[in-house]
């Protein structure tokens, strides 16, 4: 999962009939008629002042396009230069449970700059999320803090209270979510932009997907090749159908173990000390800190500036993993691991560690990563992963081979993941950094590989999660920025240095 967040898939059987039912619904005569947006005024603060937003009306279940019908929000900003406007820009937030809507707010300006007003720039907010319709698990607060959605397990790497944190989570959202969330899929959200593409008109989209948008994007790409234009895919995953994001949660020790030594380089630079950062003199003895500080915080945790929220070493292990994703969070847990160390001081927990999730956020995200995939349930099973991955990555302690609500989970997954290949245009960019924490350079080069002559890679030397308008540099930014703009890709796979 990710901060534009984390997931997990894989194979199972699938009901009788199942494939031709899917088949109609992707594509049958009746649902060809262009559904009606009405536009209306939404700006965020921050964001473009011009924003609109619309509701898409979806049929829950696309194999029944008559029966109950839900509502994806969706969001535009249009083009600043209708008479040069060359099509539409679909925006892919991360997830599962990311807003399109905040993602055009947030990158809607810089986007716009970079391609130069060529594009309407288009969103959603996949079912679920944001504007859309949602779904609840009705799970109490103690069941919705980051530690225990991510199954951090014990400090001994015992995983009791993740399985009862597991069954209590499966039953809750299987009991109050109904069908609504049942129908939070992967395949469901193509399906969802398939039928928001016919109702804005154009015959192909082009795409810019980022984190699980990548996979999203990579998708729709599969199903519906001759809908896409310029499709970028950035800080892509694994698509495996055998696993997808079960490999990408288990991918996450290694993620972690090739990111932080830029932070621990970071941290022992002399240029800390004019910052009161510096945390050792050499970047072995930050990595050693941590370690230490960790599993103290195991044994012996610490009160907040939250009243009733104490850091523990799970919570310091989660800090760092969220603060991996950009260089920007270095200096945020230089003063969460320092102040953890003092005696004195009292440590300020990251927003997302010091609160509880909503519990609708919570449902969209179980409800994709569960739905999507079946969750292997041998408990013995993942005791045995838990401890060799402790053993070899102990920065994550375990936490990449432990066990989600997936793994009990009724009735999943709801069809097949879809299997990319080399079939279809070449008209693939995808970038992806070489330290990335939660989408590592070694996982993304396997969905290149699965796209074969459709696409090609750009690998950027930097750590951090989000290349294009995010962690990336002049390099990588200038290689989109042309194939937005004039279609243009390189010839081969590229590396920037920056």
């Amino acid at each position: 999962m990710a901060t534009s967040k984390m997931t997990a898939v894989a194979l199972a059987c699938v009901l009788a009939g199942m494939e031709t039912s899917i088949a109609q619904a992707d594509g049958p005569p009746r649902q060809r008629e262009r559904p009606a947006l009405e536009w209306t005024a939404c700006p965020h603060d921050k964001g473009p002042g011009d924003q609109q937003c619309a509701e898409l009306q979806v049929p829950l279940d696309h194999a029944d396009p008559d029966g109950p019908k839900i509502t994806v929000g969706v969001s535009r900003l249009r083009s600043e230069r209708p008479a040069e406007r060359r099509g539409a820009l679909l925006v892919l937030a991360g997830g599962p449970g990311g807003s399109g809507v905040q993602r055009l707010a947030q990158k809607g300006a810089a986007l716009r700059k970079e391609t130069r007003g060529l594009y309407d720039l288009v969103t959603l907010d996949p079912r679920g999320v944001g504007r859309s319709t949602r779904a609840d698990c009705g799970l109490d607060a103690a069941d919705r803090t980051l530690i225990k959605l991510r199954a951090w397990p014990g400090p001994g790497g015992e995983l009791d209270e993740v399985v009862a944190h597991g069954r209590r989570t499966a039953k809750a959202c299987q009991r109050n979510g109904g069908a609504t969330l049942r129908s939070f899929t992967t395949a469901n959200q193509v399906r969802d932009i398939e039928r928001l593409r016919r109702a804005l008109g154009v015959e192909k989209l082009s795409a810019w997907g980022n984190s699980y948008g990548a996979y999203v994007g990579a998708v729709y790409a599969q199903k519906y090749p001759h809908r896409t234009d310029r499709w970028v895919l950035d800080s892509g995953q694994d698509p495996d159908p055998a696993k997808v994001s079960r490999n990408w949660v288990a991918n996450t020790s290694r993620a972690v173990d090739l990111r932080f030594p830029d932070f621990a380089g970071w941290a022992a630079d002399p240029a800390r000390e004019t910052e009161g950062l510096r945390l050792a003199e050499r970047p072995g003895d930050v990595r050693t800190l941590f370690l230490e500080l960790a599993a103290r915080l195991d044994g012996e945790p610490r009160d907040t500036a939250t009243p009733g929220v104490q850091l523990t070493g799970n919570a310091l292990r989660q800090a760092m993993h969220g603060a991996l994703y950009d260089d920007a969070h270095f200096a945020g847990l230089a003063r969460l691991i320092q102040d953890a160390a003092d005696p004195e001081a009292t440590p300020v927990l990251p927003p997302d560690l010091a609160h509880a999730a909503p519990d609708r956020d919570v449902a969209v995200m179980m409800g994709v990563i569960c739905n999507d995939v079946r969750w292997p349930g041998r408990i013995d099973a993942y005791e045995r992963a838990v401890a060799a991955d402790k053993a070899r990555y102990p920065l994550t302690a375990g936490m990449p081979g432990s066990l989600l609500p997936c793994a009990f989970w009724k009735d999943a997954p709801v069809e097949r993941p879809t299997r990319i290949t080399d079939e279809g245009p070449s008209n693939i960019l995808m970038v992806q950094s070489l330290r990335d924490p939660t989408a590592p350079h070694f996982s993304g080069v396997r969905l290149r590989e699965a796209l074969g002559s459709r696409a090609r890679l750009v690998s950027v030397d930097r750590g951090g999660h989000g290349v294009y308008l995010g962690v990336g540099g002049a390099c990588s930014t200038e290689l989109v920025t042309r194939f937005l703009t004039t279609g243009q890709r390189p010839a081969a796979d590229v590396h920037c240095a920056d």
